[in-house]
């Protein structure tokens, strides 16, 4: 069984490694199943997009960026196109991991896509999705806990108990050659 730790890195390895360009282990484009893999980059128009992968507790958060076009997002279907987009980020992860750490992992979703498309003119438009995964292998006692102990650490409170950086009721050092403050 892999640790949180081994988990966790064994997929952030697997996601940094779709940057642009790169080289599988026989030379050949690696393919993430973005959109920018698509046709012949020197004379297709290159589309920018990509993805992130970020922890919290037990869940894996996955945004995916790319550029779009204003008749894409008034096809029918644009959500769940970018959710097909979204899947098959995620069958690359599975993927990569497996070749990374000898291990298989399972990410399942969890709740619903969301899907922002912003536009800077009648040309530029992007969209900016994010869709969460629970992450076998991680339990829920990694989740930080909203009733953890939240009272500030001893040094922390000897320092605002001394009058912290007002100035107000502190002592100050000796070598603080300052005017002292007018209490008006």
């Amino acid at each position: 069984m892999a640790t949180v730790y081994e988990i966790i890195q064994g997929l952030s390895q697997a996601a940094a490694n779709a940057y642009d360009g790169a080289l599988d282990e026989n030379g050949e484009p690696l393919l993430a199943g973005l959109k920018r893999e698509e046709g012949d980059p020197i004379l297709d128009k290159r589309v920018m997009d990509g993805f992130n992968v970020s922890f919290y507790g037990n869940m894996m958060c996955l945004k995916y960026m790319s550029e779009v076009q204003l008749k894409e997002v008034y096809a029918s279907g644009f959500e769940s196109d970018v959710e097909s987009q979204i899947a098959e980020v995620v069958k690359f992860l599975k993927k990569e991991y497996k070749k990374i750490t000898g291990n298989s992992v399972s990410l399942t979703t969890e709740g619903e896509i969301d899907v922002h498309v912003e536009n800077s003119s009648r040309i530029r438009s992007w969209v900016t999705a994010k869709m969460h995964y629970k992450v076998d292998g991680l339990n829920k006692d990694n989740a930080v806990a909203a009733e953890a102990d939240t009272k500030p650490e001893d040094s922390f409170r000897k320092f605002l108990d001394e009058g912290g950086w007002d100035g107000k009721g502190g002592k100050r050092p000796k070598n603080d050659t300052r005017p002292k403050p007018s209490r008006d």
